[in-house]
């Protein structure tokens, strides 16, 4: 469909909070690509939102298989529709990035597992247990569905975010 701009910090619509989608219909199906084929032109990307391209529903894609970090223990490409994290485990502390922060990294503890029930693109019900970096990057997408970053996770501002170093 289509590669859309990303919404960078501070826009409003980063911190909404999405509403669920009702119906898997045309509109639903377009957003889906649009996730995936903005995802895939960033070519580091590994997951984007909903908000992160202007909507406000309950949408994000991720897929860690070509990161080193998940390359290994993943379940490809998801496209999960109202989400929601059903228990989480354990905890890890990694350096995160965010096309929405492009110029900054920061540090920011999540469960290390979680298991997440969503609607697939189809339309069905699943549930799946995601660990190590898949975990990771599934909860920082599903933040941004709460109108959550990570800067509202680090624990400190001055001392856990970092500015890129240019390339």
């Amino acid at each position: 469909m289509a590669v859309r701009d990303i919404l960078l910090y501070p826009d409003p619509v980063l911190k909404t909070v999405c509403t669920p989608v009702d119906a898997l219909d045309a509109s639903i199906d377009a957003l889906v690509q649009d996730l995936i084929d903005t995802m895939l032109a960033a070519g580091h990307s590994v997951g984007v939102a909903a908000p992160q391209i202007g909507s406000s529903r309950r949408v994000v894609v991720v897929d860690v298989s070509k990161s080193k970090l998940g390359r290994d223990n993943n379940h490809g490409l998801l496209v999960m529709i109202n989400p929601g994290i059903l228990e989480r485990e354990g905890q890890e502390t990694m350096r995160e990035g965010c096309m929405s922060v492009p110029d900054y990294t920061g540090n920011v503890t999540r469960a290390e597992s979680v298991v997440v029930q969503f609607l697939d693109r189809a339309g069905r019900e699943l549930v799946i247990r995601a660990s190590g970096f898949e975990a990771v990057a599934i909860q920082h997408e599903l933040d941004h569905l709460d109108g959550l970053l990570f800067l509202d996770r680090v624990s400190s501002l001055k001392t856990d975010v970092f500015r890129r170093k240019a390339c």
